[in-house]
């Protein structure tokens, strides 16, 4: 782990530097990965740097304790900051661990949240209704922002589907294994006798696709020139300046004859070129998008539940990790936290776990 974190350090110290060239600083695309990569490694050497202050203090601490003599009152106060030394130490042993643990690409991502209304008729739309006021009160709670992109409302005031983009930092980190069909069992109010009814919500939370930057290599584009058509000045038919260009890998044809220059027109035609490309790009992404929220959320079906929410005996229960917590009402309200925080540290021990085992292979 030593290595690792000295290897970040050195990193981030070469990172520094390079954001100092002028060279770096003319170059508005190398100056923002360059930032990009030293902002990932930022906060762990910087919790590296805390560790080796500790450590240095805590062997100055066990050296005194070591070198007073019994009776000294100073020992005992050696003593005390030593096993405080040492506790903070293995804390920030821990938190180390944690960072140094594979992270998912997508963490820093803002989040896609969309809502259904599984099985259970209109008592699945009033819990689907509660459930995206839960996440909106989360959302609040952490400084994040909320934005509604469609609600299709029921007849009863609940919701069938609605969909809303999650700002924030950490965002996708946090809400990442909420995707699945949450179960809700209660008397609905319409129920005469006071029979429990069972219904389920889909929820698929997605990382929002990010800008594709789009590289054409010069290689892939065939350019074609021709005199420009149509009525125009006396340069028309007369100047090779129009432009037709072929992006090879896609077959792709973009032409340009709006300017009299050559120069104006390529520069136009590749534009739209890579608006294009980004567009087929993103038509891409969301197919894997579209393919994980079908994982993700199966048919809806209540025997495919994540997570119940049983309002008789004030319990939610995650079955994943076998967690049940007797404050339903709070996580309604948004207290998502005693939720989260379990699932994070059980997906986070599993993926160390694999880890290990893989280094040892």
């Amino acid at each position: 782990m030593l290595d690792k974190l000295e290897e970040l350090a050195r990193t981030h110290r070469e990172l520094t530097t390079k954001l100092a060239d002028p060279a770096v600083l003319a170059s508005p695309r190398e100056y923002r990965e360059t930032n990009k990569a030293l902002a990932e490694i930022a906060s762990v050497v910087q919790l590296y740097q805390r560790y080796r202050k500790v450590l240095a203090e805590h062997e100055g601490a066990e050296t005194m304790v070591a070198e007073l003599p019994r009776e000294d009152e100073l020992r005992a106060l050696a003593v005390e900051e030593r096993d405080r030394l040492g506790r903070e130490l293995e804390e920030l042993e821990a938190t180390l661990r944690l960072e140094l643990a594979p992270k998912d690409p997508n963490d820093r991502r803002n989040v896609v949240l969309e809502i259904r209304a599984g099985t259970g008729g209109n008592e699945a739309t009033l819990f689907a209704a509660e459930l995206l006021r839960m996440y909106s009160r989360y959302a609040e709670a952490r400084g994040w922002r909320l934005n509604l992109i469609d609600v299709s409302e029921s007849e009863v005031g609940g919701i069938k589907e609605a969909s809303a983009i999650i700002e924030g930092k950490g965002a996708y980190s946090r809400l990442k294994f909420e995707g699945g069909v949450h179960r809700v069992q209660r008397v609905p109010e319409t129920e005469a006798s006071g029979r429990i009814h069972t219904s389920a919500v889909t929820v698929a939370v997605l990382p929002e696709a990010e800008d594709v930057e789009v590289e054409v290599d010069e290689k892939d584009l065939r350019i074609d020139r021709y005199c420009s058509s149509g009525p125009g000045g006396q340069g028309v038919n007369t100047t090779y300046s129009a432009v037709r260009m072929t992006h090879l890998p896609t077959g792709m044809v973009v032409t340009c004859q709006d300017e009299r220059s050559q120069i104006k027109n390529r520069a136009k035609a590749l534009r739209v070129l890579k608006s294009r490309l980004y567009e087929l790009e993103q038509q891409r992404a969301q197919a894997e998008l579209s393919e994980e929220r079908r994982r993700m959320v199966g048919s809806g079906d209540r025997s495919e539940k994540i997570r119940t929410y049983n309002f008789k005996e004030n319990r939610v229960t995650d079955h994943r990790i076998g967690l049940t917590i007797h404050r339903l009402p709070a996580i309604l309200e948004g207290d998502l936290d005693p939720l989260i925080d379990p699932l994070l540290g059980h997906f986070q021990a599993d993926k160390m776990q694999q880890t290990a085992a893989g280094s040892v292979h």
